[in-house]
């Protein structure tokens, strides 16, 4: 009877020991994307597809992937009517390119404008596994600028900040009418 209650009293101080693996589950949400939709200038309520789009960060020689299974320069272009792009979380502002038929060989019907997002950072903690992830609020006076306004056919006739908080990734945050 000794030999069992001590061989349940180990046992017992064996699996006190034992703690949680330290794994983060791939559906924690992690630092969110700013999500941009486009919409139908002559109306509002429907929403547009881009077509060709690519979006190239200031100093950055290649663009955005937006699908990884595509060969070559095909996975920096999209046509939905949604993105995300990423913010920095070491600066408070990013600056995009958004290139309108980005690989058209008519040089006419390539369309690009420029954004600076503006807004600030607060590090938030997930878990143990999953350290840290940032959060971003779009700056209430200026969320975005166009960095070159002289240039002549801008595609992006209307931009509207919607959700100035960007916590998640499930809700549009700016909308571009053209």
């Amino acid at each position: 009877m000794k030999k069992i209650i001590s061989f349940l009293l180990l046992f017992a101080f064996g699996l006190s020991g034992c703690e949680k693996d330290d794994i983060c589950d791939a559906n924690t949400p992690t630092t969110p994307r700013l999500i941009i939709s486009f919409y139908d200038i002559n109306n509002p309520t429907v929403k547009k597809k881009v077509t060709r789009l690519k979006v190239i960060g200031d100093g950055q020689t290649e663009g955005i992937i937006f699908n990884e299974s595509a060969l070559d320069d095909e996975k920096y272009i999209t046509s939905g009517d949604s993105i995300g792009i990423p913010l920095k979380t070491d600066e408070d502002t990013v600056t995009y390119s958004f290139i309108l038929n980005s690989d058209n060989t008519n040089v006419d019907l390539v369309n690009t404008d420029k954004l600076k997002f503006n807004y600030t950072r607060q590090n938030v903690y997930v878990s143990r596994a999953c350290g840290f992830k940032t959060i971003f609020k779009l700056d209430t006076q200026t969320p975005y600028e166009q960095t070159d306004p002289t240039s002549d056919g801008l595609w992006m006739q209307n931009i509207a900040p919607i959700n100035l908080n960007i916590e998640y990734e499930d809700e549009t945050h700016i909308k571009v009418y053209f």
